[in-house]
Order: structure tokens, then C-alpha cells, then sequence
């Protein structure tokens, strides 16, 4: 078989398939999801510099899949560059006002929780620091200027420290072994290759590209590639460690071209044993410490209470019950790359026009208003994910353009 063949319908075929029963679940993200929290799932590294094409043995996009299937890299530290090109509409500074906002509150309203924190990689450039030694020890931290925050999981503790309100957020990972591993967010190409390939099938291309050097490293181009039209997503780019396999870098470029979606890459890493001390933490003096135990007290009077629990969301008429009918009717239309998912809310669409008023006219300037034989309803779209809200409250989301919602619409009306 010819070296940097595409192997397309072979590797397509035969990669491991017991990921199938994964593999919608990794290519579905409702909509609002996406455009709220796609921070921790992605990120744009400029360009790195390569110094020349190394000369590497011949692989094949199988045997290079197997390779990062069987990597088992546990002690590292580097640096990792990463920033948000999802293409939201321009809010006037509105978003970047309520990513800040997210990250200030948390649960209790602390600003070193992990789960608000994080949410301000969904835009923007950033670097981040990572050190591993092994499941029970991990250190991410966001650099900021003239500040640091950090996530730091050893043993049973997790820490969230933010050095720019001297707050620390402490909970632990002995009740829920997955406890430690969930407040890591993804932050590495390894990360995003692994949840990539799980969309591997047979409406994808797989092949080796060349190779490449990624931070000082030889490496391999793996590049995944939707074989429909239609799909927003134009190609995924792996560069894959040729001693390691691990992945060093990561890119999701659109159909419509221009800058990348998703790009992370390592600028450096060194794969010897961090320091023992690299993990170690004491709240610093005078900082304001939340225990994950206590987070969510005084909720109730925090700036998000009427989303929290008990708030406004839960008490207004059949809010929260119809909306959840919708999630536990979920369709999926089409296949692979075009699958889109569908929903019924229960409820009324967009406002718009005159009828929405104010609000209307605002929803109106964020997203383009279709027809179709469905009726009408409102387009929202990013660079990736394109969703449709019919007048009437139905949804069609995917990586998919506006056309494909519209006529999916149209064949379920």
C-alpha cells in the first residue's frame, strides 16, 4: 500500500469500532451549548514556525491511528497556545462582558471556580501552562496579564486558584474518581484528536499528509476530512508525534476558509517527570477560600440566581418542562458529517419584527430569518455550527449550513 495513501475506505471502515456508539454523541453539540461553552472544548494557535519537513518512516493513516490509539504519555509539561475564531456575531462587546461576567461568578460566586472560570477560552488568545505526572497529578494555568489562574489536581484535592482576586476554589477527587479528570478541562491537541477520531465513519477520508516539526518535535500529518458536501467542517489537521504518538497540534479549518476554527498546539514540551513541587499548593495569605462542599450557599442572591435552581427559569410555567420533552425528543436527520439533530421546544419560536418589539428587533440583527415550505423561523450561525429556530419552536442544529437546515426543515414539516 502506498505511504501517505489516503486509506479511506479502509481506514474509515475498520477503525475501531467500538467507538460507534460514540460517535454521534461527539459530533452533537446542541447550539447554545456550543456558543456558551465551546471554550473548553476549543482554541487557534497561530502558526508555528517549522523548521523543515523531517524525513520519517512510511506510515500508513491506519497504522498512524493505531498509534495514538496505543500512546500512553503520562508525564509531561509544556506550553500551549490557544484562542477562539467561532466567528459570533459582533455583540458590541457584549460577549466578551459575558464570558467575563461567567468567570467572576461560579458556584457561590467564587472567581477561582474551574467551571466559570474556564469559560473565558471561548474567545480571544491565550496561553496555558500543563504539567502531568500520571492520572493523580495534573496543573493547568491560564496566563494572564499581570495574572495567573490555575487548576491543580493532586491526589484527592483540586484547587482553582485566581492570583488576580487572591480567591481559591477547593474541592476533591476521593468521592467521584472522575472527579479530578472532569475539572481538567480539555487543553491539549490530545484532547481534541481523541474526540475527533471517535467521529471517524465511513462518510469520512483519513490520510497522511507529509509530516512536519510542532514545538521541536518530528512529526506526522494525519488530516480528517468530511466526504459530503454540505458540512461546515472543511478539514482536521493532527500532527502526531513520530516518537510518542501523541498529538502535538491540532486544527479544525471551515468549508468557507479563512482563518482556523479550532487550532491547539504545543509551542513546548518536554516529556521528562515534572517536579514533585510543580503539584503542590497552600492558599496564599488572606486568600478567600471556597469549599466545593459550601459553593452554591447564598446562590440564591448571587447576579445568575433566577437561571439557578429554584430561580425564575424553574418556577415559570411549564419552562423547564417543556424545554426538557424537546431534549428527550431528540432526532437525528441524515448521517455522518450531515447528521443534524432536531427538537421540538414545545414552545414559540424567536421574536422578531415588530411582534418581538425590542427584543425582537435585537434577536433579528443576530441571526438571518428563512422561508421554507416549514414556514419561517430564524438562522443563528457561527463559523461551525449553524442552527435553525422555526416559528413555530422546532430546532435543527449541526455542523451543517444553512441550506442543509432549511431543507431538512422543509422534509419534516
Amino acid at each position: 500500500m502506498a505511504p501517505y495513501a489516503s486509506d479511506d475506505s479502509t481506514t474509515a471502515g475498520e477503525v475501531d469500532e467500538q467507538r460507534s456508539g460514540r460517535r454521534k454523541a461527539a459530533r452533537y453539540v446542541v447550539p447554545v451549548t456550543v456558543i456558551g461553552v465551546a471554550a473548553a472544548t476549543i482554541g487557534l494557535v497561530p502558526a508555528l514556525a517549522d523548521s523543515g519537513d523531517p524525513d520519517l518512516p512510511k506510515i500508513t493513516a491506519q497504522q498512524l491511528i493505531e498509534k495514538i490509539a496505543k500512546s500512553d504519555v503520562q508525564q509531561l509539561s509544556g506550553t500551549v497556545k490557544i484562542s477562539t475564531d467561532l466567528g459570533l456575531p459582533n455583540l458590541g462587546g457584549l460577549e466578551s462582558g459575558l464570558l467575563s461576567g461567567a468567570a467572576g461568578q461560579g458556584e457561590g460566586g467564587s472567581s477561582a471556580d474551574p467551571t466559570a472560570k474556564l469559560t473565558e477560552l471561548a474567545s480571544g488568545t491565550h496561553t496555558l501552562r500543563v504539567a502531568a505526572d500520571g492520572p493523580d497529578r495534573q496543573k493547568l494555568s491560564l496566563l494572564e496579564n499581570a495574572a495567573e489562574y490555575s487548576i491543580i489536581h493532586n491526589g484527592k484535592d483540586v484547587w482553582g486558584y485566581d492570583s488576580k482576586s487572591n480567591e481559591v476554589y477547593h474541592g476533591t477527587s476521593s468521592k467521584s474518581p472522575e472527579r479530578g479528570k472532569d475539572q481538567q478541562p480539555p487543553a491539549t491537541p490530545k484532547d481534541f484528536a481523541e474526540e475527533a477520531l471517535k467521529a471517524v465513519d465511513d462518510t469520512t477520508s483519513v490520510a497522511v499528509e507529509g509530516t512536519a516539526q510542532v514545538a521541536g518535535r518530528d512529526a506526522y500529518k494525519l488530516v480528517v476530512k468530511p466526504k459530503q458536501s454540505g458540512s461546515t467542517v472543511g478539514a482536521i489537521s493532527v500532527a502526531v508525534d513520530a516518537k510518542t504518538g501523541m498529538p502535538l497540534k491540532f486544527t479544525l479549518t471551515p468549508a468557507s476558509g479563512g482563518a482556523a476554527v479550532v487550532d491547539v498546539g504545543f509551542t513546548k514540551v518536554d516529556f521528562a517527570k515534572p517536579a514533585a513541587s510543580t503539584f503542590d499548593f497552600t492558599p496564599p495569605k488572606g486568600a478567600k477560600v471556597t469549599e466545593e462542599k459550601d459553593a452554591g450557599k447564598g446562590a440564591e442572591k448571587a447576579p445568575g440566581a433566577p437561571f439557578a435552581k429554584g430561580g425564575a427559569r424553574d418556577h415559570a410555567p411549564n419552562a423547564g418542562e417543556d424545554f426538557g420533552k424537546g431534549l428527550d425528543g431528540m432526532k437525528t436527520i441524515g448521517e455522518g458529517w450531515n447528521a443534524i439533530a432536531t427538537f421540538d421546544t414545545g414552545g414559540e419560536g424567536v421574536p422578531s419584527g415588530g411582534a418581538g418589539g425590542d427584543l425582537g428587533g435585537f434577536m433579528d440583527s443576530l441571526g438571518d430569518k428563512v422561508h421554507g415550505d416549514f414556514g419561517s423561523g430564524t438562522v443563528f450561525s457561527t463559523r461551525l455550527v449553524n442552527a435553525l429556530v422555526t416559528d413555530d419552536g422546532k430546532v435543527y442544529a449541526g455542523l451543517v449550513t444553512k441550506d442543509a437546515l432549511v431543507k431538512a426543515a422543509d422534509a419534516g414539516k
